[in-house]
C-alpha cells in the first residue's frame, strides 16, 4: 500500500466518527411522518444510474444493496467507498417558497477477498432513514377571538451497520446475505400557542427510539462470452419484528401523560435486477423494487390502517455508463460517464404523486492506484402544486479505493 493510498484511508477514518451521529440528509416537511426519508442504499457511482444495484456485478464499486456481488472483486484486492453529499431543496406550497440547504456524510463501506474468488465479504456504516423539517402555521378559532401558531419540528436518523458474506457456488452463480444493526432517535415536536394570554401553550412531544437487527438475501447469475456479459439479480428481506420505543407525551402547564406505545415490523422487500455488458465500455441496466409497508405494523396497527396511511413502495431504475477505452493512454478515454433515472411511489397515501429523480455522474480515475473518484448530480421532483411541492438538486462526491493489498511480493 502506497503512500497516497494512505492517505486516503485515513481522510476515509476520519469521516466514521461522524457517520452515525451527524447524518443530516434532508429538510423535507414529507419527513414529517413514519421513519423520514428512506435511503437506498447505493455506491455514488451507481447513483447517478438511478440507483440501480441489484443485477450489477463491478469490481471497482461496493454494492451493499446486493450481498451476492462482493464474490465480484479481485481475489488480491482491498476495497472502500466513502461518500458525502450537499443538497439544495426548493419548497412550494398555498403559503409561498421557501428554500433549504443541507448536507453531511453518506456512508463508508469496506470489502475484502477472503477465500480466492469464492468467499468475500463486506462491511460497512449505511444511512436507513432521516428526519429534518421545521414547519410554522398560523390560524385563529371563534371568529377570530383566539389566534394561535402551531409549530412543527423534527429531527434525527436512523443508521444501521452490516456485515455480508457472498458465495460463489460455481462460476456463473453466487449467493449472499447481509445482516443489519439498526439504531437511531426520531423525534417530532408539535407547539400550539396562542397570542391571547391566559391560554397556556400545548407541546406534544413524539420519540421513537431504534435498536433492532434485519437480514437481507441475495443471488446473481452472470455469463461472459466475447465482450458481452449479463448479470441477473435479486434480493430478499422478509418480514421481522422491530425492537422500537415509542412514546408521545403530551405536556399542558405541568402534567406530562404517555399516550401509547405499540408494536412495529419490518416491512418484506424484494427486488430484482439485470444488467448488460459490452467490452467493459458500456453498461446498461434496470432494477425493479417493492417494500410491502402496507402489510407490516405501525404503531401496533397494519401499516395501511386509516391511522397510519401507509402503502407498499414500487421502485423502477434505469441506468448507463459509458467510458471510451479503459485501457486508453488519454486521460479521458478511461473517465466513465454515468446517466439514469429512478421511479417511484411515497410510501405514505397522503403523498400521492410519484418521486422522479434523474442523475448523472463522472467517474475520475487516479493516476497510478485502483482508485476512483465519482461525482454524481441528482434533480428529484415530489408531490404537486396542489398541495406541498417539492423540487432538489443533490450532489454526492465519493472516492472509491481498489488496492492489491493481499499481493505477496517475491524477493
Amino acid at each position: 500500500m502506497n503512500k497516497r493510498s494512505k492517505i486516503l484511508i485515513l481522510l476515509a477514518a476520519l469521516f466514521i466518527s461522524g457517520l452515525a451521529t451527524a447524518q443530516n440528509l434532508t429538510s423535507s416537511p414529507y419527513s414529517r411522518y413514519a421513519y423520514g426519508d428512506l435511503n437506498e442504499n447505493v455506491p455514488t457511482a451507481f447513483r447517478a444510474m438511478g440507483g440501480i444495484g441489484f443485477g450489477m456485478r463491478n469490481n471497482r464499486a461496493i454494492n451493499p444493496s446486493q450481498p451476492a456481488s462482493y464474490t465480484s472483486c479481485d481475489s488480491l484486492t482491498f476495497m472502500m467507498d466513502v461518500a458525502a453529499s450537499a443538497s439544495w431543496s426548493r419548497y412550494r406550497d398555498i403559503t409561498g417558497m421557501r428554500n433549504k440547504a443541507n448536507g453531511n456524510l453518506e456512508y463508508l463501506t469496506i470489502q475484502v477477498p477472503l477465500w480466492k474468488r469464492w468467499i468475500a465479504m463486506s462491511v460497512g456504516v449505511l444511512p436507513y432513514s432521516s428526519v429534518g423539517y421545521s414547519i410554522s402555521m398560523s390560524d385563529s378559532l371563534a371568529g377570530g377571538a383566539y389566534h394561535y401558531t402551531t409549530d412543527y419540528e423534527g429531527t434525527g436518523n436512523i443508521s444501521e451497520v452490516y456485515g455480508g458474506l457472498s458465495f460463489n457456488i460455481c462460476n456463473w452463480f453466487a449467493v449472499g446475505a447481509n445482516v443489519y444493526y439498526m439504531w437511531g432517535l426520531l423525534q417530532r415536536v408539535r407547539t400550539l400557542t396562542f397570542t391571547e394570554s391566559g391560554l397556556n401553550p400545548t407541546v406534544q412531544d413524539e420519540v421513537m427510539s431504534v435498536s433492532t437487527v434485519r437480514l437481507r438475501y441475495g443471488a446473481q447469475f452472470f455469463h461472459t462470452w466475447g465482450n458481452h456479459t449479463m448479470n441477473v439479480g435479486a434480493i430478499f428481506e422478509n418480514k421481522m419484528k422491530m425492537h422500537c420505543d415509542y412514546m408521545i407525551i403530551e405536556t399542558q402547564t405541568d402534567d406530562s401523560i404517555p399516550i401509547y406505545q405499540g408494536g412495529w415490523q419490518l416491512p418484506m422487500v424484494w427486488g430484482v435486477g439485470a444488467s448488460y455488458i459490452w467490452a467493459n465500455r458500456l453498461t446498461v441496466g434496470f432494477d425493479f423494487e417493492r417494500q410491502c409497508m402496507g402489510s407490516a405494523l405501525y404503531n401496533g396497527l397494519p401499516g395501511n390502517d386509516p391511522r397510519n396511511r401507509l402503502q407498499d413502495r414500487n421502485r423502477y431504475a434505469f441506468g448507463v455508463e459509458y467510458r471510451h477505452n479503459p485501457m486508453g493512454r488519454k486521460y479521458v478515454d478511461r473517465m466513465v460517464w454515468r446517466a439514469g433515472v429512478n421511479v417511484q411511489d411515497e410510501y405514505l397515501t397522503t403523498i400521492g404523486a410519484k418521486r422522479i429523480t434523474a442523475g448523472i455522474g463522472i467517474g475520475f480515475p487516479v493516476y497510478g492506484l485502483g482508485t476512483m473518484v465519482n461525482t454524481t448530480v441528482e434533480y428529484t421532483h415530489r408531490g404537486s402544486r396542489a398541495g406541498l411541492e417539492e423540487n432538489s438538486l443533490r450532489f454526492t462526491l465519493g472516492i472509491s479505493v481498489a488496492e492489491n493489498w493481499f499481493f505477496k511480493r517475491k524477493l
